[in-house]
Formats: C-alpha cells, structure tokens, sequence
C-alpha cells in the first residue's frame, strides 16, 4: 500500500503500527451553537439548508441567518421546559426539522438522543428507556411505518417521557409554548465545547446496542476534518442521503457542511433516480453514499444518460468495497471515490482515503487518520502495540472520543482504557505509511483448529470476483475443529455460481483452511440501522436451519 509519490498524504515511514497525531489543524475550542452563530454573522445569506421531499423535488430553503433564527426560537422553548442536560429524542427520517431539532438542542444545552425510523415498538421502547428521554419529537409515518401510533403507545408505557410531538409542527409547537417563554424570560444556559450533546446508540452488531454519550467538540471538529479531507470548501453543495440518526448524517453532512460554510441538501429518501435527478439539476460537487446505493446509482445514471456531473468529491464506507465498484465510479463521475473508516464512539471518523491515493490504497485500505488523531495496532490481550503489517485491535485517542457510555460504566471502562485510547473491537493492520486496513471484528475472528482466521480478508478477495456483489464470512460452531468458515453472498443481479466453481476460485487466492465450508446465498441481509451486516443473526439462522447451504 503504497502512498502516491504526488499525494496529499502525509509521509511517514514507520516500524511499529501507531501513527502519532498530525497537528495540521486547529481543533476548535467552540460548541455546534458558537459555530452556527458566528457562520450567520459572516455570511448571514449563504444557503445553509435545501430540503429533498419524498418524490425528490426541491421543497423549503434556509440562510444561515434563517436557520440560526428558527434554531433559537426552539431552543428558547426546549431551555424553558427542560433544564440543561436533559435527552430529548428524535424519531424521524431526514426532514429539514431534523437538522433544526439538531441545532437547537445543542443551542440550549439539551442532549439529543436519535432513533431509527425503521424501529418497532420494543426498539424504540430500548432507546427512550435507556436514555431516559423527557420529550420525543416524531414523524407520522415514513415507509408504511405508522410512527406516531407505535410512539403513542410506547409513550404511555414510560412516565419518564413527558411529551410527544410531530416533528414537522415545529413551529405550531413553538407558537404553543411562546407564552412560558415570555413569562419566564430565562436565557439559554452556558453551554461548553465539551457537554454531550447528543447520544447515538451503536449499531449493536453482536448484541444490545450501547448509547455512546457525544459532545460539541468531538462531533464539530470531525466533521470538519472529514470534510476538509474530501477537499469541500465554501459554497459547495453536499447531497445527504445518509441517515441523521447516525452520525453520517447528523455528523459528517449536517455539521460537516456548517464547519466549511457549505449548503446542505438533505433527501427525506433515498431513491437512485430522484438521487441522479438531484445531482444534476443542483450541481451536486460532494456526497457520501454506503456501497449498495452506489451501485443503484451506477445503474441508474447509465439508463437516464445523465453523461457529465459537477462532483469533485465521494466517500463510501460502511462495510467491504469491490475493487469493480471503485473503478466504476471513477470511470463514470471521473472521481475516486474516498473510503472511510470510523465507529460512532470516535465522533465518527477515525481514517479516511485522500481524493488523489492510487488505487491500491483505495482500494486495499481505509486510507490515513484524520489529523490530530493518534491510531495505533494493538494486541487484543497484552494491549501492546504491534509491528507493522501485523493484524491486532485498531484503537485511536484524541479530541473526538465520546465521553462515556450513557449509564454504562463497565462498558465505557472496556472501550477507553487508563491512557484514553478507545478499543474499536475492530481487526485491522498498518503499513510504513500509516495507512490502515481493516481486517474484521475481534469479537468476529474464527478460530479453526487453533489458527486464527480473519474474515475481513476471505471478503476481500471473494469481491474481486466480477459476479459477487456482497460478502459476509461468519464463524459456525464444530465439534472436530472448534469453528468451520461459512460463506454468506450475494450474487450480482442475473448472476449465479455454484459452490464447486466458488471453492476452485477462493483456493487459488487463499490457504485451504481459509476456504469456506459451505456456501449460502442471500437475498435479503439483515442490517442495523446504519446499514452493517448482522453477522449473528446469520450464524443464528444458519444453526437453527433458516438458512440452507448450496449443493455441493
């Protein structure tokens, strides 16, 4: 993985795999509220904000000077009814309301607690009850999921929850308070760049989700970064069609575009045609995107013969990436599309790929950390750091790590030890450069027989085939070897290959007791809220019979 003689990247040539902080640049000591106001101080016209209804045409805008206006209005409302600390959850999908909720939250010293709208009553029941949310603010329905019923009756069931509101009646709902408001004349608290702000429960791949407790700092720093490192500037246009309970959205598009003076175009809903439609008509120039919508898109951007673009920058993340999906994107936006790397207990972003890397490191690796980001390889047990081009736990420690599991202290003592670095629990290597690939979870390692085995690679190498299209490697109890590897896939549409031709292709790239045992082919995965492939759930089907192995 070499890095580009002609690179941006940052030249290092390492022994051991930790890569110290490149202090490049200033982390700002300010909060989401001192950001907002001093962006509509400087450029109070500058278009903050463009809603992209559900049939994908352009709906309201806002200034940053609107924006900022609207924001306070909620936060005086929010500041009135709650003292400073309190949760205040979000149950939506991508509504301009999202982002203002977001804003005067954070305004008011308030904690944002954000809910998946593809939740079912106990889901939803979890993450208000963990986090002891006072008010929730909801949508009436999004994709044939009736919100506003299923809130109402999770509501009744939890006296800690105060109030419900539809969140697209902000304004009906600030109107109905204004009265408190002037009676008490209180003014917002002093709110610090290292408060929580907002708690995002993680995806929980391997068991309950856990609630990572995020502050100002963290989260408006590392967007920045993020988008400074995908090279956005003032006045560029980035289309979010990432979700905003997840820090891709309220993160990294939200916060990404206020820090770098950017609009922000939000869709309710992802649909590939509306996407290229948008792309088009408002001269889109960044966008993030996981690798399931891009290959809609490809497909979509080909059949509409859209031809030419306005984007200078993508990035993608979020699980493998095929080296054919790369190269397709370049061939048809003329951009190499950056892949990033990150949790949401590190605000999200920890590693990301440079716009002009070689294809190798894009393609083989998760790029180089973000400034001021110290990342290090260590051995799961011991916790010393190894060697370079050795696989151990990739951890990182800086500006951007949350501040704790909400109420969970013997998770938070797991996950950030005694010299503040944060255990990802994820598998990875680094080279001389710095550069960062990642090899699995520690918690997902197979061990066959005593030699361990790491999915991350069986995956990469079963992406190069030009007929797969997705790949999940998972660990199946035996009682000869202790665990056998089982191979969950998806084939390209109108594809199909049999177990003995899948077995011949991987045999020639890997060791024999890499190779699967068996093979299963999928039509539908099951996914967490940000989009990650459920690797339990898998193992669970598979043992219990749900899921059948291909003829051998």
């Amino acid at each position: 993985m070499r890095a580009n003689k002609k690179s941006k990247a940052f030249k290092r040539k390492l022994k051991t795999a930790y890569f110290s902080a490149v202090n490049i640049d200033q982390v700002k000591d300010v909060t989401i509220g001192d950001e907002l106001r001093s962006v509509a101080s400087e450029f109070p016209e500058l278009l903050a904000l463009v809603e992209i209804t559900d049939n994908g045409s352009i709906g309201r805008s806002w200034t940053y000077q609107t924006l900022l206006n609207d924001s306070l209005q909620l936060a005086e409302v929010l500041s009135n009814r709650h003292k400073k600390g309190t949760r205040v959850a979000v149950w939506a999908p991508n509504y301009p309301e999202w982002v203002i909720l977001e804003l005067a939250v954070a305004l008011s010293g308030l904690v944002l607690v954000t809910a998946n709208p593809s939740f079912q009553a106990e889901e939803l029941e979890y993450v208000l009850k963990k986090s002891q949310s006072k008010e929730l603010f909801v949508a009436t329905s999004y994709r044939g999921n009736p919100m506003w019923k299923i809130a109402k009756t999770v509501a009744s069931k939890l006296s800690t929850v105060q109030g419900l509101n539809d969140i697209r009646k902000l304004k009906k709902y600030i109107n109905k308070n204004k009265a408190q408001v002037v009676r008490l004349n209180k003014p917002l608290p002093k709110v610090l760049p290292n408060d929580p702000v907002q708690i995002q429960f993680t995806s929980g791949t391997t068991g309950f989700p856990k609630g990572a407790k995020l502050h100002h700092m963290g989260l408006l720093n590392n967007a920045m970064s993020f988008q400074k490192r995908m090279g956005m500037e003032m006045g560029d246009r980035w289309l979010n069609c990432m979700p905003m309970f997840h820090c891709s959205g309220a993160a990294m598009a939200a916060l990404g575009c206020l820090t770098l003076r950017a609009t922000h175009f939000i869709m309710e809903k992802f649909e590939a045609k509306n996407w290229c439609e948008i792309v088009k008509s408002c001269e889109i120039t960044y966008l993030q995107a996981v690798p399931t919508m891009f290959v809609e898109i490809l497909s979509e951007w080909k059949k509409g013969n859209y031809k030419t673009s306005k984007i200078k920058g993508m990035s993608t993340g979020g699980s493998s990436v095929p080296p054919s999906l790369v190269q397709e994107i370049n061939k048809v936006f003329g951009v190499r599309v950056q892949i990033v790397y990150g949790q949401t207990e590190a605000s999200p972003v920890i590693s990301l790929a440079w716009s002009d890397d070689t294809f190798d490191n894009i393609t083989r690796s998760v790029g180089q950390p973000l400034p001021n980001i110290d990342v290090a390889i260590k051995d799961p047990i011991n916790r010393e750091i190894k060697n370079c081009g050795e696989i151990g736990e990739i951890c990182s420690r800086g500006y951007n790590t949350m501040l704790e599991y909400h109420q969970n202290p013997e998770a938070t003592k797991e996950a950030i030890d005694n010299d503040n670095w944060l255990h990802t629990g994820d598998l990875g290597v680094m080279d001389e450069n710095g550069y960062l690939a990642v090899k699995g979870r520690v918690k997902e390692m197979i061990i066959r027989g005593g030699e361990n085995i790491y999915p991350r690679e069986i995956e990469n190498y079963l992406l190069q085939h030009e007929d797969i299209s997705e790949v999940a490697i998972v660990g199946i109890p035996d009682e000869k070897y202790g665990e056998i590897v089982g191979c969950f896939l998806k084939f390209k549409i109108g594809k199909s290959i049999d177990s003995l031709e899948l077995k011949q292709y991987i045999r020639g790239k890997i060791s024999p007791q890499k190779t699967p045992s068996f093979w299963v082919q999928i039509t539908e995965w099951p996914l967490t809220g940000s989009g990650k492939i459920k690797k339990h759930l898998l193992r669970e089907q598979y043992i219990s019979g749900l899921l059948k192995a291909m003829p051998r």
